[in-house]
């Protein structure tokens, strides 16, 4: 049964963008008709989005809910969880986030997961959800095996780090023959490789030295995580996937121009690699690190220079970054700006809720960017990416009608007092093209306007299996 039908003029779906109409019932799109052509069922409501861009829900792949950090005091703590992110989400016409359960030593992998999940549950999130199986240090011999079953359960995507990232975590990093061991698991059961590419060598060098002279200010970061460890890393773990035959890989958080000419040249190759950029890296540079607050723009790796900047731009022009995510990390401006080291400087952002209208703004109005090619980059590659699609990324029928009506009327500052995630925006007043006018998950309107109507704890877990198009070549 039709209970909504949303008619626009600008309706971007797998095959065209146009006008159109969407009817939606039982929380999936029924059918895309010729605009004006469907017929509105009794006690159905028609939304009339004239002038306004009817897409498909953004798709956040990168974010971190109910983490730990250490606050002013030295207190560990956990960052805002899903009821907060999801909702925020929600408002700025994201509709499913992909997080990630941190498996340590101690546990399975399974009963990680399991956590996990119980921790989301119990929290509740607003908006859908997956996780990525994050592993870290030395790999006892049963792990392997154990990613493979959670691959086969709808937990295909592994998270690895192939550095410790900053002197007070040590054992965070995989070596690479426990990498080699997972890259298998991953090519034998269909699953992702999502890295946390950076050459430990050079950042713990870097560290060291930076240290010893004196210069360990946070403003000095793109120093310690640099263009070099970039390079290095992303190199060695493509070059590993290559020779495992069936190995798909997402290089996390791109931050530089190596990263980018690495992940271009594998896929040039067809090795099927994929790049994920965030906004921070696409629209900051090291340079604003000496502003104000400067670690707001910060996550880790760093921010780097102008140049860097725009082969990034380049690489989300011509299909080697294929996702723009947040690295959310929902946490207050006192937390975030409390550390002042380049050891101890909060990673992460409160940017889930402005990314859409952000990246519109930034790709469409100001670089030339198709519209096309701006839904691909905040909601479809991650949906195709991470085996969600057509479910999710696709306004076609039988997917789940998770909807973005972007209005270009909708101009405005972003202000984090008329947000919901935070006390502070790294995005604060930057001028915007378009805001969300309405917001549907699965079928039901969740955000009208400024209003909310959705369920705090309306959100479904999402299973997951990565396609085979994914994974034999360098699709999309």
């Amino acid at each position: 049964m039709v209970d909504l039908v949303i008619s626009g003029d600008c309706v971007v779906t797998p095959h065209a963008i146009g006008p159109a109409d969407v009817a939606i019932g039982g929380g999936r799109v029924v059918a895309v008709a010729e605009r004006g052509s469907f017929p509105l069922p009794v006690g159905a409501r028609r939304v009339d989005a004239t002038g306004q861009i009817v897409m498909p829900g953004g798709i956040d792949p990168h974010t971190h809910c109910l983490w730990p950090v250490v606050v002013p005091d030295g207190t560990p703590t956990l960052t805002q969880g899903p009821s907060v992110v999801g909702r925020a989400a929600l408002f700025g016409g994201t509709t499913t986030i992909i997080d990630f359960t941190r498996w340590t030593h101690g546990q399975t992998v399974q009963g990680a997961i399991e956590a996990r999940m119980a921790d989301w549950r119990a929290d509740g999130c607003a908006c859908d959800w997956a996780l990525h199986t994050m592993v870290e240090g030395d790999l006892p011999p049963e792990v392997p095996a154990q990613l493979a079953e959670a691959i086969e359960a709808g937990h295909p995507t592994v998270k690895i780090f192939t550095t410790d990232i900053t002197p007070s975590r040590k054992g965070r990093m995989v070596d690479f023959g426990d990498i080699w061991e997972v890259f298998q698991v991953l090519a034998r059961k269909g699953g992702l490789g999502v890295i946390h590419a950076e050459d430990n060598d050079i950042v713990m060098h870097m560290y060291a030295k930076l240290f010893r002279e004196g210069r360990a200010g946070f403003e000095n970061m793109a120093e310690v995580h640099n263009t070099l460890s970039e390079d290095l890393s992303f190199r060695r773990v493509l070059r590993l996937a290559e020779r495992v035959p069936g190995t798909a890989l997402y290089m996390l958080h791109v931050s530089a121009a190596d990263g980018v000419r690495a992940i271009r040249e594998a896929r040039a190759r067809n090795q099927p690699a994929y790049g994920e950029s965030l906004h921070q890296y696409m629209l900051y540079t090291s340079d604003d690190y000496k502003r104000p607050n400067g670690q707001m723009y910060h996550t880790y790796p760093s921010l780097k220079s102008q140049a860097d900047q725009d082969e990034l731009w380049r690489g989300a022009m011509d299909g080697t970054i294929n996702c723009v995510a947040t690295d959310e990390l929902c946490c207050s401006l006192a937390v975030k700006t409390q550390g002042r080291r380049i050891d101890d400087t909060t990673g992460g952002n409160s940017g889930v809720e402005p990314r859409v209208a952000v990246m519109y703004s930034e790709m469409v109005g100001k670089r030339g960017f198709s519209l096309r090619q701006f839904v691909d980059a905040v909601s479809t590659n991650a949906a195709r990416i991470m085996g969600m699609y057509p479910r999710k990324g696709a306004i076609a029928p039988g997917a789940d009608a998770d909807i973005c009506i972007l209005d270009p009327a909708l101009r405005r500052e972003v202000r984090a007092e008329a947000m919901h995630e935070s006390d502070y925006s790294p995005w604060e007043g930057r001028q915007v093209d378009a805001w969300p006018a309405m917001t549907i998950l699965r079928g039901k309107i969740v955000v009208e306007g400024d209003r909310w109507c959705g369920d705090d704890r309306g959100g479904q877990w999402v299973s997951r299996a990565i396609p085979e198009e994914i994974r034999a070549g360098a699709a999309l």
